[in-house]
């Protein structure tokens, strides 16, 4: 929302700096984005006539002019524009003045002829384009000599508002100087409504066919308008300083009837329209061009104004070009209606486009405001365009229904911390329009039409808050003694997986939950994902049930920057459904590795990072755990090279290498690998054990297997395990071995065996059955011993 202060002074003067205003409305909540004056610092420019133009004697394209700068005698100056004639007043900038930009004037001579000044157009001056090639002609009332900043209110401070979406009633001059005046206490002086005087039997016959979409609908006949009426200086002025263009005077009307009260206001040219306006919904598959030049197709969950042949507008959004006014309009229909915010809602981004009116009929327009806007708009078109304005017809449909809200003085104190007099707790209420009545705990308000946001007490709460001044409320300081409690010993901290995956060289990032359905289908091969009902944008259509997709899109940014090493990590959640259907979130770490081992060096060969790479920093992840490497098949991994992390007997994450189809598809060199596990298992570890070091040699037995390839070490040393007692320490692979003396097909697994007792030192009647019970399991397994 942007607006003039000058403006805003109309209706409320709180008598404050641009600075203090701006300050004062943040802190009440309604945030200044922005505040610049209406116009670039310059000095010495003053409103001249021109009273005589000649041609330069040796120039063409050139004038000598006599101007009447209000000194007395008339200043010679030598002006180009193509408009420059007797009898205009034009700004006029005289030897010393200093232009945007600091160009200075001073006298010169342009071709042999003095000119001790410049004439000025909006471009020089640093105004907004009046869309004239050449001066900028000022109206024939300006005062001559006086200064232009004076005369055109160029120190005027433009404010621009982020205003939260439950604050529509601030979404005009009239609800800006309502704020102002509660938190000022400054009066106020709201526009007076004039009820037009009926001069034509003319009417325009409404109907409400969707009456829960569209609560009322005024309509008003004005016959024999001059639709080239000019545009008042004052109106196009407060248009542009709010951010709208001029167009026309018609819809600059309606535009300014907009920003004063609130209110959207549409035109139609009363003659192309056929039989009654119908507010109704769409047919599936009509269509409509629209005055931004497009034609859209309409769905069923949009609401038209339409005649009797069809549709006319989008209702809210957007006038349709069929029954747009024009130069050669005489009659028109003003429409001042009410919309439902939930029928507006999401139409913008549906058909790709909105307007300002949109942007207020979704959040919400104050349904007791059309009958003052139409009769607002009636007074304008009459004052600017003439024409005899016919009566007012009305629809009324379903309006909201206004709640009575209590607020009580006890729960105020209580919530604000603070006790606020209930004379000033009444002042506030009444300077918001809020009409409070008195009661025995407090007072009631009944809900205005222009504030949706109050509901519940809580709300009147807030209102008394920020208008009392939140910086008025004193801080106090809780003084309990609060102990930080150390986490069980079979939990880790968080900041430490942080610090762990920093150590190892990756680096955090972070991406959107939203993401693009493709990449669901691909990571995960889920073809059904929680889809949003109102995405940020076509790509971030569903909600992530993996990661992989995040990152890998980081690599891809990582390698259009030519960055050609990658090791990053994120911990988020993901979001999938339960088999009843309900939404599950679980927070995952997912890790991804991309080139070589090493940065490039001279001390060590390029070598590119493999599964047993990222297989090692997924063990050293979870190196409080015990955990086994499965193979396993997944949608976005390679199938060869690819497992499941198992703790416990469950299924906790997956490592492996991306698969080659996604290489090809989403343009990567060479395979990146990843890793996904539950953020729970790696924050939960095995509680430390300790056990006394035996003071007896150690037994060292080194057994080869024979197994066919198809078997898996793991198996071998489960077969090992189950077969060892107390005395086995440990079994480990340390070798594999293919080639001669080995069938095809085949492998030979070495493993060493570490036997030791805690009481005594182990011999060979002790050692060799143990050692043969060993052998024996593991034949029993298929695999032989190597002889």
């Amino acid at each position: 929302m942007q607006f003039s202060y000058s403006w805003l002074k109309t209706q409320a003067d709180p008598k404050l700096s641009a600075d203090e205003l701006a300050h004062l409305l943040t802190m009440a909540g309604l945030e200044v984005e922005e505040t610049e004056t209406a116009a670039p610092a310059f000095s010495g420019v003053v409103v001249a006539e021109v009273k005589s133009v000649e041609k330069h004697p040796d120039a063409d394209r050139l004038n000598v002019t006599q101007v009447d700068v209000g000194q007395g005698e008339l200043v010679q100056i030598v002006c180009g524009a193509p408009n420059v004639k007797p009898g205009i007043k034009v700004p006029c900038s005289l030897p010393g003045a200093v232009l945007p930009g600091n160009f200075k004037i001073k006298p010169t001579k342009m071709r042999g002829v003095v000119s001790n000044g410049m004439l000025c157009s909006t471009d020089e001056l640093g105004l907004p384009d009046d869309g004239v090639d050449g001066l900028h002609i000022l109206p024939d009332d300006a005062p001559i000599g006086a200064d232009i900043r004076e005369y055109l209110d160029l120190d005027d401070t433009l404010f621009t508002l982020k205003i939260t979406p439950n604050r529509t009633d601030c979404l005009s001059v009239k609800g800006i100087a309502r704020e102002v005046s509660a938190l000022t206490q400054c009066a106020v002086a709201f526009p007076e409504i004039q009820t037009a005087s009926v001069s034509s039997g003319r009417k325009q016959p409404v109907r409400i066919d969707a009456p829960q979409d569209c609560g009322r609908f005024i309509s008003r006949v004005i016959e024999n308008v001059n639709a080239k009426a000019a545009t008042p200086a004052w109106l196009k002025q407060r248009l542009e300083r709010s951010g709208i263009r001029s167009i026309s005077a018609l819809v600059d009307i309606g535009n300014y009837v907009m920003l004063e009260l609130g209110q959207p206001m549409h035109v139609f040219d009363a003659d192309k329209i056929h039989g009654s306006l119908i507010v109704r919904r769409a047919a599936e598959g009509e269509t409509l061009a629209c005055l931004n030049e497009k034609t859209v197709t309409l769905s069923a969950n949009t609401l038209v104004v339409a005649d009797e042949q069809g549709a006319l507008s989008m209702a809210g959004l957007m006038g349709g070009e069929a029954s747009a006014v024009s130069d050669d309009t005489v009659n028109i229909v003003l429409e001042s209606a009410y919309f439902a915010p939930e029928i507006i809602a999401g139409k913008s981004r549906q058909y790709g486009f909105g307007s300002d009116s949109s942007f207020r009929f979704e959040r919400g327009v104050d349904w007791a405001l059309q009958a003052d806007a139409i009769e607002r708009a009636t007074e304008l078109v009459l004052q600017i365009c003439g024409g005899a304005a016919g009566e007012s017809v009305e629809a009324v449909g379903e309006l909201p229904t206004a709640n009575q809200v209590e607020l009580r003085l006890s729960r105020l104190e209580k919530m604000l911390g603070v006790a606020v007099a209930p004379q000033q707790v009444e002042t506030i209420l009444q300077h918001l329009g809020l009409n409070p009545v008195a009661t025995e705990a407090g007072f009631t308000v009944t809900q205005p039409s222009f504030r949706f946001d109050i509901e519940i007490e809580a709300d009147l709460v807030e209102e008394i808050g920020r208008v009392y001044g939140y910086e008025n409320i004193p801080d106090d300081y809780t003084s309990g003694r609060l102990k930080m409690l150390a986490l069980p010993e079979t939990r880790r901290s968080r900041f430490a997986v942080y610090n762990e995956m920093a150590a190892r060289g990756y680096q955090e990032a972070v991406s959107y939950a939203f993401v693009d359905e493709a990449w669901e289908r691909d990571f995960a091969a889920n073809d059904n994902p929680i889809r949003l009902q109102n995405p940020l944008a076509a790509q971030y259509a569903v909600m992530r049930s993996t990661l992989i997709g995040g990152l890998v899109e980081i690599l891809q940014n990582n390698l259009n920057r030519k960055q050609n090493r990658v090791r990053v990590f994120e911990i988020a959640r993901v979001f999938s459904k339960d088999e009843q259907g309900s939404f599950v979130q679980n927070e995952r770490i997912g890790g991804l590795w991309y080139g070589s081992v090493e940065p490039e060096q001279w001390g060590s060969k390029t070598r590119a990072a493999d599964f047993y790479d990222i297989k090692t920093d997924v063990e050293n992840l979870l190196k409080n755990k015990q955990v086994a490497f499965v193979k396993a098949e997944h949608p976005a991994l390679h199938p060869g090279r690819t497992a499941n992390i198992v703790s416990d007997g469950k299924v906790i994450g997956f490592v492996g290498e991306l698969h080659p189809k996604w290489l090809q598809k989403y343009d990567l060199p060479q395979a990146p690998l990843v890793f996904e596990i539950d953020m729970d298992a790696v924050l939960e570890r095995e509680k430390t054990r300790y056990r006394p070091v035996s003071k007896f040699q150690a037994v060292r037995r080194d057994l080869a297997f024979v197994m066919p390839e198809s078997m898996s070490h793991d198996d071998l040393l489960a077969a090992l395990n189950g077969a060892a007692n107390k005395l086995v320490q440990e079994i480990t692979v340390f070798d594999v071995y293919r080639g001669a003396g080995v069938a095809e097909g085949m492998k030979s697994v070495a493993v060493k065996v570490i036997l030791q007792d805690m009481e005594t030192t182990l011999t060979d009647e002790t050692v060799e059955p143990l050692v043969a019970k060993l052998i024996a399991a593991a034949q029993s397994t298929g695999a032989q011993l190597r002889g």
